[in-house]
């Protein structure tokens, strides 16, 4: 069975080349390009995790993080922020909002693929 992975990013180029990647990797793609959006991309079937873009214009990205530690239904669901955003202090309030990684861009490949199997293997453990 394919993970499903929900990208939340509202640089088109940037979706375009996450969607691309997680495709060829195997895994199906949702598409957010709000926080609106990726609000209701939790209605019905959720993704099994989350790459997030801190910044999403106007909005704080890191809302949905929050939000999704406070439902009990999703709250065990891997959240990988993706961002321009890299200092320490940056990271920290990455992970205090409920991401379980912080990845810099312009993003590593090897280290998002290494990101998604841990936290999707830990994610599927705690399912079971």
């Amino acid at each position: 069975m394919k993970h499903r992975i929900l990208i939340v990013e509202d640089n088109e180029p940037n979706m375009e080349l996450l969607s691309d990647w997680l495709d060829a990797e195997g895994y199906d793609v949702l598409c957010a390009a709000t926080l609106a959006e990726g609000y209701a991309s939790f209605k019905g079937d959720p993704p099994d995790a989350v790459l997030l873009d801190v910044q999403l214009g106007n909005a704080n990205g890191l809302d949905l993080a929050e939000w999704i530690r406070q439902e009990p239904g999703l709250k065990h669901i891997p959240v990988i922020a993706v961002t321009a955003h890299a200092m320490v202090t940056d990271r920290e309030r990455v992970i205090q909002a409920g991401c379980n990684a912080c990845i810099s861009k312009p993003i590593s490949f090897t280290l998002l693929r290494e990101q998604l199997e841990w936290w999707l293997g830990k994610f599927r453990a705690t399912m079971e």
